[in-house]
């Protein structure tokens, strides 16, 4: 459908016959694949967002040691079931991934679905809360429902402590203690997971309900903090890796001046540099040459300009400013 309708504007529809030539470019392409993709939806699935994510452990600049407590964590009980079958090793129903803002445990998340070839949930935590009774809980209801019959599978849950915080604090017509009883009755009640591993992320663990956070439903939980200087200069090589850089770009230098800023502020400070550059190139309005193009490169002048706007001074200006 999506190759006839690009074809469309081409076939008089009121001539008795369409030309040959018209039929003949009727082609299916893998384009037409992708569109086909993007209105269609696995059929145990179209109730919760499911995802394929495309992150891979080595997208991910350092944090090694997170990383490995989450293969063996997810990975390994999906990929050598028989082993952990022989040695009855019970795997960890859930992982929380706690620490700053833009630490990567997002990513981290995303990986662990991608090398373990298993379906993908994501919900954030504010998503589960209705104004109807009994809503809320039919959405954590629904969404365990659909990742058992979708199994293997992986529910991410950003942003956590907006729908678990300790009972008896909330003044919220006790909204979150009913979505907190219903994910402490899915995560470890008389239906077990199988083959499901749900994966949180906080930047507030100290207000999560303590009843989550027990062996059973939490059984581990993972601290994701900045990245050290060594961490910082992996990240920067991995978003520079497939940009053009000039020879001046220093990566040992960035990660000595970037003390104190995250993946995602590093991410952010190698974008802009690229942006620098493509502003330098079609500043004059006009489209370069093919020449020109294959030429223009990020140098470090572009990370300068970058480091004003996302470093640690800007970091610095805006904590200032909010205080």
């Amino acid at each position: 459908m999506a190759a006839l309708r690009r074809v469309l504007p081409d076939i008089d529809l009121e001539s008795e016959e369409i030309s040959a030539d018209v039929l003949n470019s009727i082609l299916v392409t893998k384009d037409d694949f992708k569109n086909a993709l993007k209105d269609m939806q696995p059929s145990t699935m179209r109730e919760v967002l499911i995802e394929k994510p495309d992150v891979k452990w080595d997208d991910i600049g350092a944090l090694e040691e997170a990383k490995q407590e989450l293969k063996e964590a997810v990975e390994w009980p999906l990929k050598f079931g028989k082993v952990f079958d022989h040695m009855s090793a019970k795997p960890p129903k859930g992982i929380l991934l706690y620490g700053p803002p833009g630490t990567g445990k997002t990513m981290l998340a995303k990986a662990v679905a991608t090398e373990s070839e298993a379906n993908f949930i994501s919900v954030k935590g504010p998503e589960f809360l209705n104004k109807w009774v009994g809503e809320s809980e039919k959405a954590v209801r629904e969404t365990f429902r659909k990742a058992r019959q979708a199994s293997p599978c992986v529910i991410f849950m950003d942003e956590i402590d907006s729908i678990a915080p300790e009972r008896g604090t909330g003044s919220d017509s006790n909204v979150t203690e009913r979505v907190i009883s219903q994910m402490l009755t899915e995560m470890d009640g008389l239906e077990g997971l199988s083959d499901v591993v749900v994966i949180a992320a906080t930047n507030r663990p100290d207000i999560m309900d303590p009843a989550l956070l027990r062996p059973g439903r939490f059984d581990k939980s993972i601290f994701i903090g900045p990245p050290d200087k060594k961490s910082r200069k992996a990240i920067f090589g991995i978003h520079t890796s497939k940009r053009p850089m000039a020879d001046d770009v220093d990566l040992e230098e960035l990660a000595l001046r970037t003390e104190g800023c995250t993946g995602a502020d590093i991410a952010a400070i190698c974008n802009e540099a690229v942006m620098n550059a493509v502003r330098r190139l079609v500043s004059s309005g006009e489209m370069p040459t093919d020449e020109q193009i294959a030429q223009c490169k990020v140098s470090m002048a572009d990370f300068e300009k970058s480091l004003d706007k996302f470093g640690p001074k800007a970091a610095e200006k805006l904590r200032d400013y909010k205080s």
